[in-house]
């Protein structure tokens, strides 16, 4: 696939297994003969794995399965995560893909995935779209032991569904998809949970009025489907399509109109009313810090609590869970204003008979701190609130987050001191 003046050629790369490929790396294995899975033994049999090695795959075990789930006959290793590894390691990866593209070409997904527009690399290297992505795939395997995977299409839609699907089916692991060969291999494909952004949500209320693949899509009514999925029904057609508008430099350029600070975690046991409520604490404490050192105000505050199984609502159905938001009627900075109005959310809305398992504090319509309307009732109180806000942020940053806590992290059942010391809430 040659670039020209019309056509576009993306790269959308794929580290295989990461976790579990950084970890076999590092103790001298093979990953496509070793078994081994990325899991805390410390949280038990039913904590979920966060990577398999190929090996464990082709042996039938699911990706992201629990523990209890492995078939009792598998010999396996188990290696406890280590996120800050794996993100020297992507950060290596990267770092390898800017020696060959500019970073304006290039759009890191995840930790293990990124977009990169090839279209101007084909001329300056004067290779096609499949040899430029092995030269990168080479690249990595030869500097990290990492072994990639690669889709190449028009459009970023097609090259993500070429590594998510036809990658998988390719010998040397690099999917090549067109809009015309789109139609050929991906339109009848089941399940259409397998297509990128269709999740199962989507999926279940496409099931309900018969469609089951893309092709279905193409043939159903585009008003319904505007009217069924609002502007993600555009969306989706276009995809049905095999078409995507959106290129890289309007993702880089993309700012959105709302932005929220959002604090979540699932607890590793049944929290009684109380216990919840402190680690509610906690969160909303760490939220206001995280607005403090983004020099932020916000405008309103949500809470919602997951339980740890399914409870009878006051409209006669089953539910998992409850919450509540509010506007406040100014906005504010202030520690003790948010976590107040948070703490009364939870004692309003949180069911104090049930076992809870997960919490999430949101704070939203959020602004610069320095557009705020000054408060002529404003007191010396707040400006010493706002000082001691950024005392503690300089000292966090300075010698680490567990360097200056409240007294609410001492009691039964906090979980900020730990953590502090995780990486999207698994072990550093």
């Amino acid at each position: 696939m040659l670039a020209n003046k019309r056509t576009k050629s993306y790269v959308c790369i794929d580290l295989k297994s990461f976790y579990a490929s950084v970890e076999c790396v590092d103790r001298g294995l093979d990953p496509f003969t070793e078994n081994l899975v990325v899991a805390d033994p410390d949280r038990g049999p039913g904590t979920i794995c966060l990577a398999i090695t190929p090996a464990m795959k082709a042996l039938g075990v699911k990706n992201r399965c629990r523990i209890f789930q492995i078939p009792n006959g598998i010999e396996y290793t188990m290696a406890t995560p280590r996120m800050a590894r794996y993100m020297e390691v992507s950060a290596q990866i990267n770092a390898l893909y800017l020696r060959y593209i500019s970073a304006e070409d290039i759009h890191v997904y995840s930790i293990d995935e990124c977009f990169i527009d090839a279209t101007p690399y084909l001329k300056l290297y004067r290779i096609g779209a499949k040899a430029f992505a092995e030269m990168l795939r080479s690249k990595v395997a030869e500097e990290t032991g990492i072994t990639a995977t690669a889709g190449i299409g028009p459009n970023l839609f097609l090259a993500k569904v070429a590594l998510d699907i036809e990658a998988k089916k390719a010998a040397d692991g690099i999917g090549i998809l067109d809009e015309e060969s789109y139609k050929r291999e991906i339109w009848f494909h089941q399940p259409i949970t397998d297509i990128w952004q269709v999740g199962p949500g989507i999926a279940h209320r496409l099931a309900k009025h018969g469609i089951r693949d893309m092709a279905g899509v193409c043939a159903a009514n585009p008003a319904w489907l505007k009217k069924e999925f609002g502007k993600n029904g555009e969306y989706l057609l276009d995809h049905a399509w095999g078409q995507e508008p959106c290129t890289i430099k309007q993702i880089k350029e993309y700012r959105p109109a709302a932005h929220s600070i959002s604090n979540g975690q699932v607890l590793m046991r049944d929290y009684s009313f109380s216990e919840a409520r402190t680690v509610l604490r906690e969160m909303a404490n760490a939220s206001c810090l995280d607005l403090c050192s983004k020099e932020l105000s916000c405008g309103s505050v949500s809470v919602h609590v997951g339980y740890a199984q399914p409870h009878l609502t006051e409209s006669g159905r089953w539910g998992m869970g409850s919450g509540g938001s509010t506007k406040l009627s100014e906005r504010t900075d202030s520690p003790h204003r948010i976590v107040k109005v948070a703490l009364e959310l939870f004692d309003e809305h949180t069911l104090s008979s049930e076992p809870i398992r997960r919490l999430t504090v949101a704070l939203g319509a959020l602004q610069p701190a320095k557009y705020d309307q000054p408060n002529l009732f404003g007191s010396k109180d707040s400006d010493k609130e706002a000082d001691l806000a950024k005392a503690s942020v300089a000292v966090r940053n300075r010698f680490g987050k567990n360097a200056l806590l409240r007294g609410t992290s001492l009691k039964q059942g906090a979980t900020m001191r730990e953590r502090n010391n995780q990486i999207g809430g698994h072990r550093a």
